[in-house]
């Protein structure tokens, strides 16, 4: 199976060095030269993976990672030659799902997009069969009949709170931003409400960690977001 992958990079010639490296690898590339054509593109047609770069004009890396991410829980490589903690922590942050600095190996970048491609297709393959009951330590999460057990024992949780649940274990290591996870979960645009996600973020802690004061599972990420530990 061929994989499509969106590349929105407005340097040509990384534009043309990406694409002709990818293509060799089997990939099929469509390519974008600002983050509006990107997201358009994007809307327009389905892909495997986007590979976006953080600096643009008008439209940045993050924004396009915004947009995407209320649409589509699609894959996310940033490309930028800003390499510090706080520009990977932004752009992590804000629902990519890796980063590559600038400047990056060729062979770098096919196995950082292979792997990613793969954990995106074994998550949705156990997500989209929903044969399998996941496994966390003590804790059993049966996503097809919507079942949390703990020790053996029944955890009550309401639709909402396992529907977070259910984002998390899909997406383990995945940071998500409240504004990801009102969107994923109410199917609805996010006006910065945070107490309805802080409440609920507490519940499903209080029913499912073992210390809630100091959770294993669901950690937060103080001014980004939150994520399931594995």
């Amino acid at each position: 199976m061929q994989h499509s992958i969106l590349l929105i990079e407005d340097d040509s010639s990384i534009v043309e060095m990406v694409e002709k490296y990818l293509v060799k690898e089997g990939f099929r590339v469509t390519y974008a030269y600002s983050g509006e054509d990107g997201v358009k593109e994007f809307m327009t047609n389905s892909y495997d993976l986007v590979i976006s770069d953080l600096m643009m004009p008008k439209m940045d890396g993050i924004e396009v990672i915004q947009r995407i991410r209320l649409q589509s829980a699609v894959p996310i490589l940033i490309m930028s030659a800003k390499d510090s903690d706080i520009d990977k922590a932004l752009g992590l942050g804000f629902g990519a799902d890796d980063y590559l600095a600038k400047p990056f190996s060729m062979l770098e970048l096919s196995a950082r997009i292979k792997a990613m491609i793969r954990r995106a297709t074994q998550y949705s393959s156990v997500e989209s069969k929903q044969e399998q009951a996941l496994t966390f330590d003590d804790m059993i999460v049966d996503i097809e009949n919507m079942l949390v057990t703990k020790h053996g024992v029944p955890v009550k949780l309401t639709s909402k709170e396992f529907d977070i649940l259910k984002l998390f274990v899909s997406n383990p290591n995945r940071v998500f931003t409240k504004a990801q996870i009102y969107s994923f979960v109410w199917k609805d645009e996010y006006y910065g409400d945070e107490n309805v996600i802080n409440v609920h973020m507490r519940r499903l802690r209080e029913k499912i960690e073992t210390d809630p004061s100091n959770p294993k599972w669901i950690k937060t990420l103080w001014g980004i977001g939150y994520k399931w530990e594995v």
